[in-house]
């Protein structure tokens, strides 16, 4: 875990100067062992501590920085603990949203799917807010969260189940009684279990299939939307998933031991579907937040975007889908009426993707100290904590994946933003360490 490194940053992170990262990236291997040195120390802090981190930054295009710490798998004793490498494939939580974004554009410029279509012509059934029937649901007020679904009926079911069937039963729990579509913003992972049921409908291709199709096999990357589908090796690097924390009782213990949450695959293998029909309810393979990617992967993806779309020799997006889909669709409005901005941490979205301001004091602030204004998606759910940012003036970003925190985030918020103070230290200790070389900002 790096573990020796540790005491070499104190001062780095208990101090206000970052004067050992101010170096301009690339700058040989003293800034990478200072900037090892002090993610490790974030990743083993006694009180907050962290299962696991994988990080990537992009620095005009290119990688400028790659490295992992922890454990993918936490055993008994040390010695049974397995680390994170680079090929090391996380569960990325909502992150995974913006990936299916991407393959659902890919299905837009084809010609398969309209934006501004009523999502129930593609569906089969009609699919309105009973508070507003005259107002049809399309995939662009889905993809800004501004449908007016919501997610107090839940947002995920058994493969017995046909969505047709939960929009039927659910009620006015499934919907926003106040708010009309495309009116009121608030973020629900309901949304794209409609849209991977669409993308499934007109494709007649199971959504984790498809999504290899689209996205994962052009770019040669590993992992997936369904991991009894992958080969034994990637099972094995698959990252448990962990909190100190029961399951039972929510306490958290920071000196206690490591609670799996999700994707123990060496205590339970990952379970094939006995049967599916396709187009029914795609939330089985979790469009919302059940992508297993690893942070190299989510690299390849970003440079994808930063090129135009490009990935070698094939042109996987066009740069017109690529501006429409970061496009701004919604904005916080001065008073706060048009949205639930959670805290300030929702202030604009385009299509599948947050716009986080480079304005301090905003609860979407990313780096401290610095103006970086990005757009991208943040994740967090059984543990995991990620983030997907890009700056595409600068081609410049960032691959944050935490596979578990230790200590209760309620208790350890933020000091700039809405995010946690973990995820904080780790975006500006990347930052300054593999992106920025402007010495006035140190």
């Amino acid at each position: 875990m790096h573990n020796k490194m540790t005491g070499l940053l104190g001062l780095l992170l208990l101090g206000t100067t970052w004067s050992a990262l101010a170096a301009p990236p690339g700058g040989g291997n003293d800034q990478q062992r200072a900037l090892d040195a002090t993610l490790s120390a974030i990743v083993d802090d006694p009180l907050h501590p962290l299962a696991s981190l994988s990080v990537l930054a992009i620095r005009h295009g290119k990688v400028s920085y790659e490295q992992q710490f922890g454990y993918r798998h936490i055993g008994a004793t040390p010695a049974d603990s397995l680390p994170v490498t680079p090929a090391t494939l996380f569960r990325i939580a909502s992150v995974s949203k913006m990936m299916t974004t991407l393959g659902l554009m890919r299905l837009v410029e084809q010609g398969k799917l309209s934006l501004d279509q009523d999502v129930g012509i593609y569906l089969g059934f009609s699919l309105r807010n009973p508070h507003f029937p005259q107002q049809a649901l399309t995939l662009r007020s889905l993809l800004s969260h501004t449908s007016s679904l919501r997610d107090a009926g839940g947002y995920s079911w058994g493969p017995e189940r046909s969505l047709r069937d939960v929009f039927t039963a659910g009620g006015d729990t499934m919907w926003d009684a106040t708010a009309a579509p495309g009116r009121y913003f608030t973020y629900a992972n309901l949304n794209w279990g409609v849209i991977g049921t669409v993308m499934e409908k007109v494709t007649g291709e199971r959504f984790d299939l498809l999504m290899r199709r689209l996205l994962l096999d052009p770019l040669d990357v590993r992992g997936g939307y369904h991991p009894a589908a992958f080969s034994a090796q990637d099972v094995a690097n698959t990252a448990t998933l962990y909190r100190k924390r029961t399951l039972e009782t929510e306490v958290w213990q920071p000196q206690g031991p490591w609670i799996a949450q999700a994707d123990d695959f060496y205590q339970r293998p990952p379970t094939a579907l006995a049967s599916y029909v396709i187009g029914s309810n795609a939330t089985v393979f979790s469009p919302t937040g059940g992508l297993r990617i690893s942070a190299a992967g989510l690299g390849k993806v970003m440079q994808m975007l930063l090129d135009g779309g490009r990935y070698q020799h094939q042109q996987l997006l066009q740069p017109a889908s690529i501006a429409l889909m970061f496009g701004r669709q919604w904005q916080l409005a001065p008073d706060g009426g048009n949205g639930d901005s959670e805290r300030g941490l929702y202030r604009a979205w385009g299509l599948g993707n947050q716009q986080f301001d480079a304005v301090a004091g905003q609860g979407n602030h990313l780096v401290e100290g610095a103006s970086f204004t990005a757009v991208g998606h943040l994740g967090d759910a059984y543990g995991l904590v990620s983030a997907f940012v890009l700056d595409f003036q600068k081609k410049n970003g960032m691959v944050m994946l935490v596979g578990g925190t230790g200590s209760d985030p309620e208790q350890y918020p933020g000091t700039y933003s809405a995010m946690g103070r973990s995820e904080e230290r780790i975006l500006t200790t990347l930052y300054r360490g593999a992106m920025d070389n402007n010495p006035s900002l140190h």
